[in-house]
C-alpha cells in the first residue's frame, strides 16, 4: 500500500481551512481523513482540525486487527460521533466558534477491504484502469435535487447553491453518517478530496491522472495544480491510496 497527500489554500483564500491526515493503525491497515471546514474565518480551520484529530485519535484507541467488519462499522460511527460532539461543543461554548462545522470522508484500508465514512460533501472515489467509481453520496442540496430529477449531474456542477451541505460535522448535536464497503480484487487507487477539487477537476481527468500519470507521487500535485489553473477559488485537498 502506497499513500500521498496535498492540501493546499487555492488561489482566491488567503486562509487554508482543509485538513487531512494519513495514519497507519498497523502493518496492514491505514487511515486516510479530508476535512473541509466551514463557518467563516475565525472557525472553519478549527473545526475540520479538531474533527479530524477527534476521530483519528478515536480510531487509533479503539482499532485491533482482530475487529471484524461490524466492529470496524461501529468504530467508525462512534468516532464520527465523537468528533461532532466536540466539535458542535465547542461552537456552544465559545462565540466566536458558533455555527462552524466541516465535512468528513475517512477510509479504513485494511488490506482488500475499504470501509469509507462520509459527512457533508467531500467524496470518495475509487479508480482502476477500467474506470473511476463515486463512491460517496454528497450531502448536499444538490444532490438532492439530482436524485429527485429535477437537476441533470452536468446541471448540477454550474448550479448556484451547490456549495450548499445538507449535514455536516458539528453544527447539530448528532449527525448521521454514511458507510460505504468495497472489496478489492485487483489494482485500485482511492482517492479522498475536498469540493475544491471535485468542483474544478471532473472525474474523467481524474481518471486519467491516476491511471495514465508518469509518476504517481506527484499525482496530487498534477491534480492540484489542474484545479489551480482553472482558478481555485476554494481550499483544495485530496489523498491517493494505491491498493
Amino acid at each position: 500500500m502506497q499513500y500521498w497527500g496535498i492540501t493546499d489554500p487555492g488561489c482566491v483564500r488567503s486562509q487554508n481551512q482543509d485538513t487531512f491526515q494519513i495514519k497507519e493503525l498497523s502493518p496492514t491497515a491505514t487511515l486516510c481523513i479530508v476535512c473541509d471546514g466551514m463557518g467563516g474565518a475565525k472557525s472553519g480551520n478549527v473545526a475540520s482540525k479538531l474533527a479530524t484529530e477527534v476521530f483519528v485519535e478515536e480510531v487509533c484507541r479503539t482499532y485491533t486487527e482482530e475487529m471484524a467488519q461490524a466492529e470496524i462499522d461501529q468504530m467508525l460511527r462512534a468516532a464520527v460521533k465523537l468528533a461532532n460532539f466536540t466539535v458542535y461543543d465547542q461552537g456552544q461554548q465559545f462565540e466566536e466558534f458558533s455555527g462552524m462545522g466541516t465535512t468528513l470522508v475517512a477510509a479504513l484500508v485494511k488490506e482488500k477491504e475499504l470501509t469509507i465514512v462520509n459527512v457533508g460533501d467531500s467524496r470518495a472515489y475509487a479508480i482502476t484502469d477500467n474506470g473511476i467509481q463515486k463512491i460517496t453520496a454528497d450531502h448536499s442540496l444538490v444532490e438532492l435535487m439530482v436524485q429527485r430529477g429535477e437537476l441533470t449531474p452536468e446541471e448540477a456542477r454550474a448550479y448556484p447553491g451547490k456549495n450548499y451541505i445538507t449535514r455536516a460535522i458539528g453544527t447539530e448535536a448528532i449527525v448521521e453518517c454514511d458507510l460505504y464497503h468495497l472489496d478489492v480484487e485487483q489494482e485500485h487507487h482511492l482517492l479522498l478530496c475536498s469540493d475544491g477539487l471535485s468542483n474544478m477537476v471532473d472525474e474523467q481527468e481524474i481518471l486519467f491522472e491516476v491511471v495514465h500519470g508518469e509518476n504517481k507521487e506527484q499525482c496530487c500535485v498534477q491534480l492540484l495544480d489542474i484545479a489551480k489553473k482553472r482558478g481555485a477559488p476554494d481550499n483544495v485537498t485530496c489523498i491517493l491510496v494505491r491498493i
